[in-house]
């Protein structure tokens, strides 16, 4: 099973299809901020745009997350950059994402930031980090794009972060193909 969570108008053929919103016909309503889930075990969850809209809930539901995912599975969050202009122009957004934060989320950063004692279950891995650049920026050169995500606004529309279940059982667990996803 794979999950398309806070779907919106953006369901995925193949995927079960989530929101809370019963006027965009997901395959399930329910609030994904109430706890614990009514999933079994899945192998892969995808969550466009929702991170950000979430409050002191944000824990509670990348602890969700993990708890659903069978070992190894693979969680692909795509949301507004910390410095675009999309992170702040919503009003309903609660909070900016950066890269950062996701160690939070990983034992192994935990403990490298000196905080493996917060009450975080999640243990993912962080596989990949990718930018998704307005069309002016994604033409210059990787390096002037490394140079401007750290020191200049609107430089990344979007941040999109692939984390796997940690699975200590498992190393080297095979990636599967990214899923066709709707901007």
């Amino acid at each position: 099973m794979r999950l398309n969570l806070a779907c919106g108008k953006h369901k995925i053929p193949g995927w079960y299809n989530v929101d809370i919103a019963e006027s965009v016909d997901p395959d399930l309503v329910i609030d994904l901020l109430k706890f614990p889930w009514p999933f079994p075990e899945v192998e892969e969850i995808f969550c466009s745009h929702f991170v950000e809209h979430i409050g002191d809930e944000l824990i509670p539901f990348m602890d969700e997350a993990y708890r659903v995912l069978k070992p190894g599975g693979l969680f692909r969050i795509r949301c507004p950059y910390y410095t675009s202009i999309r992170a702040v122009q919503d009003p309903t957004h609660k909070r900016f994402i950066s890269e950062a934060m996701f160690q939070y989320f990983s034992l192994e950063g935990r403990k490298a930031l000196g905080v493996d004692h917060y009450p975080i279950k999640a243990n993912f891995d962080i596989e990949e980090m990718r930018f998704h650049f307005p069309e002016g920026m994604a033409v210059l050169p990787e390096e002037d794009r490394k140079y401007l995500l750290q020191h200049a606004w609107n430089t990344a529309a979007d941040i999109e972060v692939l984390l796997r279940k940690h699975d200590a059982s498992k190393q080297g667990v095979d990636r599967q193909t990214d899923p066709v996803v709707p901007n």
